[in-house]
């Protein structure tokens, strides 16, 4: 790949006022795909009144997130979920966040991940077990909608050693309705303040007090208990501030499992519903995935000493991230002034690696649409930049939970390989939506047989 030595990055000229938002609310995975085709690895798109600079060259990538990652902090886009997420890891900056995130770190150790192994698969046989009977009745079911019930529940037990299964509806749904509404909020020109009494507001304002009411009842309940557990909730709630001796407020305790909550269970959830989604379109690849854990683990529920042999397994979670990453676009705002592809950046300007685009560029990806898991084969994956992949994001921000995810993910979708078989019911519409999330809009819609 070459980079355009022209001083200014090209890009399509947009409305008058709005620029560009228009086509970026109508498709946005289509406009930013169909934009780096047509004008290369920067491209400058008007938001309103923002600029925002597409980069999809690693080397470019690199600079951003690990280079000069002083110059990047998260966009003011970004900011607007802050009703929802607060202060917590995903958006705090500077010093706090290094603190929170320092403190929270140990709870994703590899040692800690495999103790957690067992918990992840036990709830993974319960909703297993629930499933049978739909699979011995035909009746059609939303995959998409119990992954996040499982997901939720694993999330709580894991992190917070709490049982949110029976929260899974209500939280789904409060979910739902707090992401749309901060994508909305984020992508208008003037956003009107949430007290505005809309009806999209309200609806927000209706699911932030379910998801409120959930975390404060998880902090109640542990700051009652008698007991000490070893979670990422007891790091945070023991940490002390080291001039002040002050522990976290209930406040700061909410913005980080609000974060961890969402966080934790959305992505994975939506990981794992595109994964089958791909394996019932290729059945020859599921096949395969069925034929490695029946000869790795016969019988047996994997465990954390398995997942080393379930390479097959893993190649097909990563291709899936490849094709449909959750985390479908990362965001920073310059502090000051850069150069990118030999474009200046100006101060102020938003800057824009997105994952999705950047996995199906063609001078990256051989057959880049294909679903192939083998692309991440050793001998096939070895001279690949390293920020061409970036399904957890990259540098200092990557997502605290990578490994989890992934142990939660190959252990779920080994278990399920070996019991059943999905497939979509005829009509069903799968469209991406491309909220904070890559999610299916629709959810999806199948029925299941045994194997």
């Amino acid at each position: 790949m070459t980079h355009d030595a022209r001083r200014l990055p090209p890009g399509p000229r947009g409305h008058w006022l709005l620029g560009n938002l228009p086509e970026r609310r109508a498709d946005p995975l289509g406009f930013f795909t169909r934009g780096r085709e047509r004008y290369g690895d920067v491209v400058r798109y008007r938001m309103g009144p923002f600029e925002l600079y597409q980069v999809s060259h690693p080397d470019d990538v690199k600079r951003v997130l690990v280079d000069n990652v002083r110059n990047y902090q998260k966009t003011r886009l970004m900011q607007r979920l802050r009703p929802v997420l607060g202060n917590g890891l995903l958006l705090s900056e500077g010093d706090f966040w290094k603190r929170q995130r320092r403190l929270a770190q140990p709870a994703f150790h590899r040692e800690r991940l495999a103790g957690l192994a067992t918990a992840i698969t036990g709830l993974a046989e319960s909703s297993l077990q629930r499933w049978g009977p739909l699979a011995d009745s035909g009746e059609p079911f939303d995959l998409a909608a119990e992954l996040t019930r499982l997901t939720l529940a694993i999330t709580g037990r894991v992190l917070f050693s709490t049982d949110l299964s029976d929260a899974a509806s209500e939280v789904g749904l409060a979910v739902t309705a707090a992401i749309e509404e901060s994508n909305r909020h984020a992508l208008a020109v003037l956003p009107l303040p949430l007290s505005v009494p809309l009806p999209s507001h309200r609806r927000f304002r209706s699911a932030l007090r379910v998801l409120d009411r959930l975390v404060f009842d998880i902090i109640r309940q542990r700051r009652a208990g008698p007991h000490r557990t070893d979670d990422v909730l007891s790091l945070l709630m023991e940490t002390r501030d080291a001039d002040t001796g002050e522990g976290m407020s209930d406040a700061q305790l909410r913005d980080e499992v609000m974060t961890l909550v969402l966080a934790g269970h959305e992505t994975t959830a939506n990981a794992l519903a595109w994964t089958f989604y791909l394996l019932q379109q290729h059945p020859e690849a599921e096949a395969r995935l069925a034929q490695e854990v029946s000869s790795v683990l016969g019988d047996r529920v994997p465990g954390f000493e398995d997942l080393p042999r379930l390479r097959y397994t893993a190649r097909v979670l990563d291709e899936a991230l490849r094709l449909y990453p959750p985390a479908w676009l990362i965001s920073r705002t310059a502090v000051g002034e850069d150069e990118l592809g030999g474009y200046p950046i100006p101060k102020g300007a938003i800057v824009a690696p997105l994952p999705y685009v950047l996995h199906r560029h063609p001078a990256l990806w051989e057959h880049p649409e294909s679903f192939d898991p083998d692309r991440f084969l050793p001998e096939r994956s070895g001279s690949r930049p390293r920020f061409a992949y970036l399904p957890f994001g990259g540098g200092q921000r990557q997502c605290i939970g990578t490994g989890l995810a992934l142990m939660e993910g190959q252990l779920v979708l080994a278990m399920v390989a070996r019991r059943f078989r999905f497939r979509l019911v005829p009509g069903h519409r799968v469209e991406p939506q491309a909220l904070v999330t890559l999610r299916p809009r629709y959810g999806l819609r199948v029925t299941a047989s045994r194997c």
